[in-house]
């Protein structure tokens, strides 16, 4: 059977673990405007934007051959608990015959996801899978880790498209890894690799630091979001998103990560959970005022029910920790240069902001 999984973020590590699994694994391609066009065809008008893009991305990994695809959904009042089964009727109605798995939260449908997890294991031995969930998992973090500090060094780097690039080089490392031990010296080579990156010294006061909070799949999937955190790390700012995939295996799998605490410091403006990750995109944005964050972008599909509700409530946050913070509507319909023009006039009202700080301190 071949296998295959949406678009997401560092594909790398999913093919990874499909292979150690001995799958054979069709990759989808990244996420263009054809994706698009093809999920919004084969969608319903008031879907949200992620839906239409997974759909697309569907099509495109069944024009390929896949037969399987795996992905996760969602639970609560968000429609992301409809997608698998909706998507996969739509597949079948266009004449693709291909079964979508989707795991829920474990804590939702325990006996559900190990009847899933029993089929995709397949006659692999329950150690062997115990020994590659511990090697993909560690090459999920520490890539998330290399991830975060890249876009704080971005901005300063001396020539430009450097970082990128490591950032590239070190991802190839991983893919070349099959052991534990190998993860480990892929990782020391990354750290290497960053170390070497020749930055401009900029005093503490005078760094920008920009959060990115909204949907998790426009969050993660720079191919959809307008390149947000590159864009941010070209206009002078260092950029740190609220979702890591490896943050959300974490805590969904493992219970483990700040996520309880985001939810609490959220708790406070959404009393209750209204599905996908409001609650925790509010939180966060508290938490980025709590830790000196100057600003944050939030990114909100067009037609997505929760994030609607976070944008009504945003404003007062806002006003209340003093973090100034730019709604972006995004969908198949959004303009770049238009979007562009409202993030560089967002960093020049807070860039011209702390240099008034600074000079009045001084």
């Amino acid at each position: 059977m071949k296998y295959s999984f949406p678009y997401l973020g560092n594909v790398m590590v999913y093919k990874k673990l499909r292979e150690m699994l001995g799958h054979e694994v069709i990759v989808p391609p990244r996420p263009t405007q054809k994706t698009i066009d093809l999920g919004t065809k084969h969608s319903p008008e008031f879907a949200c934007f992620p839906y239409k893009v997974l759909m697309g991305n569907y099509i495109e990994a069944c024009e390929r051959g896949a037969e399987i695809i795996v992905s996760s959904g969602g639970h609560g009042p968000c429609r992301a608990g409809f997608y698998g089964e909706l998507h996969e009727r739509t597949l079948h109605q266009i004449g693709y015959d291909v079964e979508v798995i989707i795991f829920d939260s474990v804590k939702r449908d325990l006996k559900g996801d190990i009847s899933k997890f029993l089929k995709i294991k397949g006659k692999t031995s329950f150690a062997k899978v115990i020994g590659v969930a511990r090697i993909v998992l560690t090459m999920l973090k520490d890539l998330d880790r290399f991830d975060k500090e890249i876009h704080k060094i971005m901005p300063y780097e001396k020539v430009p498209g450097t970082s990128q690039k490591v950032f590239e080089r070190i991802s190839d490392e991983y893919e070349k890894c099959w052991t534990l031990d190998e993860v480990r010296r892929a990782n020391s080579l990354a750290r290497d690799m960053i170390a070497s990156i020749d930055v401009h010294h900029i005093d503490e006061e005078e760094k920008i630091r920009i959060g990115v909070v909204g949907e998790i799949f426009v969050v993660i999937e720079s191919s959809i979001n307008l390149e947000i955190e590159n864009t941010l790390c070209n206009l002078g700012c260092e950029a740190e998103r609220s979702q890591y995939v490896g943050e959300w295996v974490d805590h969904n799998f493992f219970g483990k990560g700040r996520e309880k605490e985001i939810i609490k410091m959220g708790s406070e403006y959404i009393k209750i959970i209204i599905g996908g990750h409001a609650k925790q995109n509010v939180g966060h944005i508290v938490d980025y005022s709590k830790r000196g964050f100057d600003g944050v972008v939030h990114l909100m599909p067009f037609a997505c029910l929760p994030e609607l509700v976070s944008q009504s409530v945003i404003p007062r946050i806002s006003e209340l920790n003093g973090i100034p913070v730019l709604t972006l509507a995004i969908d198949e319909q959004t303009g770049k240069a238009n979007s562009l023009t409202r993030i560089e006039a967002f960093v020049d009202l807070i860039r011209n902001s702390k240099r008034k700080r600074i000079a009045a301190n001084k």
